[in-house]
């Protein structure tokens, strides 16, 4: 898996203000929030002054004047009190603008992967992509929840704490000032070291994700051949490498966030006493000052350990972040519209010129090919796997950008139509088809939003799927678990034709279709493919011969090449790969050799 690099300063900068762009939708309810976030601060810094007053100006004096006091006591409740509101306030405030910019960024993200081309999917592990749209916006959701706000409060409440101290004492406030050059080197410190073991632990969480993705998917398969204790092993090394990087992390943030703070914290203390000590001899201690003084140390240095601790947090999300702007500036997008706009498709006229395709731009899979169907025509292809059949469909169905020869569509080439016209004329079929979880009309009517109950009903009975659909518990309105697991290959290709068919497409692509369907099944599956391929241009990858010998032209592929091309009876009249290949399906070839060789 591709490891990404380590970010620099600048690029945590960049990060940053990449992130703080998406807040520009919220600005009236952010100046809200610090409107709440200033008036908590007020409280904050207002409370010792008034018990420095009650100190030095009555306790000290031992004058106690009832109203005065009664009324400097209300004024410290009420600050409280406020203070407490205040802060709830503008709590709920940065958490909804939180809430609200991570809705629209997973918005962004899940609307950039739908543009990906399959290119990107190919060298991309599914868990990889979670990973990103759901624990990485998490990550950055507590940086705008948690740090942004706590960073802000803190450092308006540092800057009351340092004016309430100069209008105390402007020599020691100077002298307190000493403690700042320690506590930035700290946070510098910590912050370096920090992102470097996120970074490994994010991209360890991404490993997991993509191994359990990968574990799901394929669990049959490593049931059948006993890989358990393989992918346990497999599974156990990322989880070691994300504990060693979590545990470097946790040894940095136990010696970096507290122990170092309460350490530069009792230097500022000895300064402090230190101070009134050696003052005491040439005049007398003001006792509020003091206290006042030692309250605000302690009110300092809680915010400082505020943003010491959501430090951890900040770097997280930052390396969050980097990992959703790369997603969301990846340029592999899927193939679109680069020509004039042609007009609609009309006919169905297919027609492949010249045409090569690599997926790797290195190696050919597909060489010079040229053929042509017309309206209504069945081109079938056949060949060995490998030989490049289901990458014309990929191609066909602009999937994949091809950039040597040409793929005409009525006489236009498919690059000037509008992918949207493409995909709503034709209708594929594949050889595992997709169900998606919801119910069978839900999966019929997929297409198209707009079907009535009715027009799924009729499509179902055009492609004779009714007599298994009306057998079920709820009908039409059966539950389909994930990928139609509860539901036969035959049944799930029903579903599949049904849907295509519901569309009304004008080109119809069959990749092996009938590859995993069952006997009984197949007389069922072969009457309804050839109710819908009459009056449709259709292009269909076959892996059993006996299902395209009606074809009006079969082109055998190899290695990337046509090698033979015509009718089912005039390739067998050729007597080469197709005569071959047809003689080992019927059992009539004893080596296998004879067939590839």
């Amino acid at each position: 898996m591709e490891k990404t690099p380590v970010l620099n300063a600048k690029e945590q900068r960049s990060v940053l203000f990449r992130l703080l762009a998406y807040a520009k939708p919220h600005l009236k309810m952010i100046f809200v929030a610090f409107g709440f976030l200033l008036l908590a601060t007020v409280g904050d810094v207002l409370g010792p002054i008034l018990v420095k007053i009650f100190i030095d100006d009555y306790l000290r004096e031992g004058y106690m004047p009832f109203k005065p006091l009664l009324m400097l006591g209300a004024a410290y409740i009420g600050i409280q009190i406020l203070n407490v509101l205040v802060s709830y306030f503008q709590l709920l405030k940065f958490q909804e603008i939180a809430l609200k910019i991570i809705q629209q960024m997973r918005i962004d993200v899940f609307t950039k992967v739908q543009q990906l081309g399959l290119k990107y999917f190919d060298k991309t592990p599914a868990g990889s992509l979670v990973s990103r749209v759901t624990n990485d916006t998490e990550a950055i959701k507590d940086m705008f929840v948690s740090v942004i706000a706590t960073f802000i409060q803190s450092g308006f409440l540092l800057f009351g704490i340092f004016v309430a101290m100069f209008i105390l004492n402007v020599k020691l406030a100077l002298f307190t000032m000493l403690i700042l050059p320690f506590i930035v080197f700290i946070m510098s410190l910590y912050r370096k070291l920090s992102s470097k073991f996120y970074q490994d632990m994010r991209e360890r969480l991404s490993q997991l994700n993509a191994k359990l993705s990968e574990s799901l998917q394929g669990m049959s398969i490593i049931q059948m051949f006993r890989q358990e204790e393989r992918l346990k092993r497999e599974f156990g090394e990322i989880n070691d490498k994300h504990f060693d990087a979590g545990m470097k992390n946790i040894k940095a943030d136990g010696l970096l966030l507290r122990p170092a703070v309460d350490l530069v914290y009792i230097l500022a203390l000895m300064i402090v006493l230190s101070f009134f000590g050696i003052t005491s001899f040439d005049s007398p201690i003001e006792i509020g000052v003091l206290y006042a003084f030692i309250n605000y140390l302690d009110r300092f240095f809680e915010p400082v350990n505020n943003m010491m601790m959501r430090l951890s947090m900040y770097q997280q999300a930052i390396v969050a972040a980097s990992r959703v702007f790369k997603l969301l500036d990846e340029t592999e997008l899927a193939p679109g519209q680069t020509g004039k706009e042609a007009d609609k498709v009309n006919d169905g006229k297919i027609e492949f010129k010249d045409v090569s395709f690599s997926y790797d731009g290195k190696r050919d899979v597909l060489k010079n090919i040229s053929f042509t169907v017309n309206p209504g025509e069945t081109l079938a292809f056949v060949g060995h796997t490998g030989s490049g059949k289901s990458s014309i469909i990929n191609l066909l169905m602009r999937f994949y950008e091809f950039e040597r020869g040409d793929i005409l569509i009525d006489n236009h080439s498919i690059k000037n139509y509008p992918v949207k016209e493409l995909r709503h004329k034709m209708g594929l079929v594949l050889q595992d088809p997709f169900l998606f979880y919801g119910t069978v009309g839900d999966n019929i009517r997929l297409h198209n939003s707009d079907l009535s109950e009715e027009d799924i009903k009729r499509a179902a009975e055009f492609v004779q799927a009714d007599s298994f659909i009306d057998k079920l518990e709820d009908g039409y309105a059966q539950k389909v678990t994930e990928r139609g697991s509860t539901f036969s290959s035959g049944q799930r290709q029903l579903i599949a034709f049904a849907r295509t068919i519901a569309a009304n497409p004008k080109i119809l692509v069959l990749d092996e279709a009938t590859a995993n369907i069952d006997t009984e099944t197949e007389e069922a599956i072969q009457t309804a493919l050839a109710k819908m391929r009459k009056g449709r241009t259709t292009i269909a990858i076959a892996h059993r011969l006996s299902t395209i010998q009606d074809a009006d032209q079969i082109i055998v592929l190899h290695h990337g090449e046509i090698v033979e091309r015509g009718s089912h009876q005039e390739l067998l009249t050729q007597q080469g790969l197709y005569h071959k290949m047809y003689l080992l399906q019927n059992g009539s070839v004893e080596r296998l050799e004879d067939v590839v060789g």
